[in-house]
C-alpha cells in the first residue's frame, strides 16, 4: 500500500487524533514528516502500521507504544506503569532551576519522581545532589534507567518509599508533581490507561499537595515548590498561609494557574 493511502486511511480511522496517525507513521517508518510527504506514493508494508494505530484507538498512549517520551528537549524512555511527563510540567521546571540558581542548596528531596525527569533535569543543568522518594517499584526501575541514560545516575539517590515514612533529613528544598485530580474528574482513555495513583489525589483532589505543605512545615523545611491543578490555587495559597508559608503563583502558556513556590516565612533570604 503506498503512504498517501496508508495514512489517510489511518485519519479516517482515528477520526479528532489524526495528528498522531502522522506521528505513529514518522515513528514506524523512522522518518520525518517532510520525508513522508515527499514520499507519499511510495510503497510499504502498512500491516504493522495499522497495528499501531489499532494499540492506539483502543487507549494506548503513543508514548507507551514506542517507549519514549520528550521533555524539554530531552528525550526519556517510558512504559506502562509510570506518569507520561507532558509540556504542562515545563513551568514547575523552569521555576525550580531560576530557584536553584539563586539559592545554594545542600539537601533536596523530590516527592514523587515517575519516571525521573525533573530530578534528572535539574541534576543534568546545575550538577545538583537530589533525593528522591516513589512508592511505585515501576517508576524505581524507570527512573534509574532514564538516571543512567542522562548519566546522572551518581547524583540521585531514588528511594522506593512514602514522603510520610522518611526520616527527617534536614531538607532545604522540596519539590513535587504529585497526584492533583479529583477522583470522580473525567478523564480520555489515553490517559486512564496512566497509574491512576500518579494521576487522581482524593475526593477534592489537593489532599496530597496538603500533606506535602503539612509534612515541610513540620520538618522545618524552607523552600517549597509544586504543580497543582488549574482551579486549586485560592485552596492552597490559604494552606501554604496556614502553615507559614510565603507563596508565589505560577502560570503556564495557556494563563492557567499551574505551579508555585513558598518560602518558610521568617526565613532572610526570600527568592521572587
Amino acid at each position: 500500500m503506498r503512504i498517501k493511502q496508508a495514512l489517510n486511511l489511518a485519519k479516517e480511522s482515528l477520526k479528532d487524533h489524526k495528528n498522531e496517525a502522522v506521528f505513529i507513521l514518522c515513528e514506524y517508518l523512522k522518518k520525518d514528516k517532510i520525508w513522508l510527504y515527499l514520499n507519499e506514493e511510495l510503497e510499504f508494508d502498512e500491516k504493522p502500521y495499522f497495528d499501531l494505530i489499532s494499540r492506539f484507538k483502543k487507549g494506548e498512549p503513543f508514548e507507551y507504544i514506542f517507549k519514549k517520551a520528550y521533555f524539554y528537549n530531552f528525550e526519556f524512555y517510558v512504559e506502562n506503569g509510570v506518569l507520561i511527563p507532558r509540556y504542562d510540567s515545563e513551568i514547575l521546571l523552569v521555576k525550580l532551576i531560576d530557584l536553584c540558581k539563586k539559592n545554594n542548596f545542600k539537601n533536596i528531596l523530590e516527592i514523587g519522581f515517575g519516571s525521573g525527569i525533573l530530578s534528572i533535569i535539574l541534576a543534568k543543568e546545575l550538577s545538583l545532589k537530589i533525593t528522591a522518594c516513589d512508592i511505585s517499584t515501576k517508576a524505581l526501575e524507570i527512573a534509574k534507567k532514564n538516571a543512567k541514560i542522562h548519566k546522572v545516575d551518581h547524583l540521585i539517590d531514588f528511594i522506593l518509599c512514602d514522603f510520610r515514612d522518611l526520616k527527617y533529613n534536614k531538607f532545604d528544598l522540596i519539590f513535587s508533581n504529585p497526584p492533583y485530580i479529583k477522583n470522580d474528574y473525567k478523564l480520555d482513555k489515553w490517559v486512564l490507561n496512566e497509574p491512576k495513583e500518579a494521576l487522581f489525589g482524593g475526593e477534592k483532589g489537593y489532599e496530597i499537595l496538603e500533606e506535602i505543605i503539612k509534612f515541610s512545615f513540620s520538618n522545618n523545611v524552607k523552600y517549597l515548590a509544586c504543580e497543582f491543578g488549574y482551579d486549586q490555587k485560592e485552596i492552597l495559597q490559604e494552606i501554604l498561609n496556614k502553615n507559614f508559608y510565603q507563596s508565589q503563583f505560577f502560570k503556564d502558556e495557556r494563563g492557567f494557574n499551574r505551579a508555585f513556590w513558598a518560602i518558610l516565612k521568617g526565613e532572610i533570604n526570600e527568592s521572587n
